[in-house]
């Protein structure tokens, strides 16, 4: 397994790392060193080589496989690290080869990697069973649970580099007449210079107001949550929401977020707006990109966590993430808890520890998917979709969610 061989960046497998790598040095004399390094009491060490200042604990990675499967991981960093400090204190001879080529994984054999914290041993331990036991759950699970779970952890890592720009959108239209936008909300989370910069808002169209919900869905345009809504005219809400997306222009990449996308993004280019939304991509690229529009959807996120093929109205995710949320069809409201329901999935622990530690001992013997109980799921429904009848001309066909 070992190799003098460049460096080419990547990851291996703790397991072949602490399993196999000791085992063909070609001089055993470092296998002990190098075991002593690598144990899970060693790792979590303050003095350890691979300590992160501010991280209690090791630092690790996690990454997913095409098969929905995970890995605990070490970059290949980490691995040379180790090696050349091993030298460098005279525990080893000489250099120790890196390992075989064949153990490095790259990009093209990962579909996602983020980081891991472990603050002690048996954490690592529990880990490496807990990851072992989630696999063989995953075998029985479809490809639309798969695609849902690589996606959770893309947007996990993602928004894991504090960059670029995170916006929530929310439309509301007449429940019978969708041509008739009555309200827009946004919530935005994004950095720069390396400062986070937070806005929100609640625009209500004034030649709309007479066109009134409450047959079909709550009507709640005057119960914004979260500050004075802005009553404005036809005209400036259209430009408010052109000079919302050339602000978020300015942040790099765009994450659209979404709650259910296909009504949102059906409305933004639609007549009343009008935005063309060139280069919109459903799907997250293999790296975070410097630029580009990209969406995001809590709706695929959730399911993901809760191993569904099914999607949950928002309130429902809401409740579920334990998201203090009322007066929802408010397009303000909307927009701000799905922000506030992606930061709280995608700002948490990896999928499986996240799933088992909100819903402990919830999750089927065969399969990724929580069982919640019955007071849980007493929720109304909270998505327009599916309840009133499609208008004429638009297309209710949803949009899959595919990953590269």
């Amino acid at each position: 397994m070992a190799r003098d061989t460049p460096i080419i960046t990547g990851y291996y497998r703790y397991t072949d790392i602490w399993f196999e790598w000791h085992q063909v040095l070609p001089n055993q004399e470092d296998a002990r060193p190098l075991k002593a390094i690598l144990a899970h009491d060693s790792l979590v060490h303050p003095d350890h080589p691979l300590h992160v200042d501010g991280v209690e604990g090791v630092q690790m990675f996690l990454g997913t496989f095409d098969s929905g499967e995970a890995r605990l991981l070490f970059s290949s960093a980490q691995v040379d690290y180790i090696r050349y400090w091993l030298h460098a204190m005279h525990l080893t001879k000489d250099i120790i080869p890196l390992p075989y080529s064949d153990c490095l994984l790259t990009e093209s054999n990962i579909r996602t990697v983020s980081p891991v914290v472990y603050a002690d041993g048996g954490s690592v331990r529990t880990a490496l069973k807990n990851i072992e036991k989630d696999n063989k759950r995953l075998k029985g699970s479809n490809s639309v649970v798969k695609t849902r779970r690589q996606l959770f952890e893309r947007v996990r890592s993602f928004w894991g580099e504090k960059t670029g720009v995170w916006c929530a959108l929310d439309f509301e239209a007449w429940e019978r007449d969708h041509s008739l936008l009555t309200e827009f909300g946004w919530h935005l989370v994004g950095w720069k210079d390396g400062n986070e910069v937070r806005e929100f808002g609640h625009l209500i169209v004034d030649e709309h107001q007479g066109y009134t919900n409450g047959t079909y869905v709550p009507e709640c345009r005057n119960h914004y949550n979260f500050g004075k809504s802005e009553i404005v005219k036809k005209a400036a809400f259209k430009t408010r929401i052109f000079d919302l997306f050339k602000q978020l222009s300015e942040y790099g990449p765009v994450f659209l977020v979404f709650h259910d996308n296909y009504q949102d993004i059906k409305y933004l280019k639609s007549p009343a707006v009008g935005l063309p939304l060139d280069g919109l991509s459903y799907i997250l690229p293999d790296a975070m990109p410097d630029k580009g529009l990209f969406v995001v959807d809590t709706s695929d996120l959730f399911a993901g966590l809760e191993g569904s093929e099914t999607r949950r109205g928002l309130d429902r995710v809401c409740n579920h993430l334990q998201i203090s949320s009322q007066n929802f069809h408010n397009a303000g409201n909307d927009a701000y808890y799905t922000l506030e329901a992606m930061v709280s999935m995608a700002a948490g622990d990896p999928l499986d520890t996240q799933r088992e530690n909100r819903w402990p001992n919830r999750t089927e013997s065969r399969g990724v998917k929580v069982t919640f109980r019955p007071h849980e799921e007493d929720s109304d429904y909270s998505d327009e979709e599916g309840i009133v009848p499609p208008i004429a001309g638009y297309n209710t066909q949803e949009l899959p969610v595919v990953l590269e």
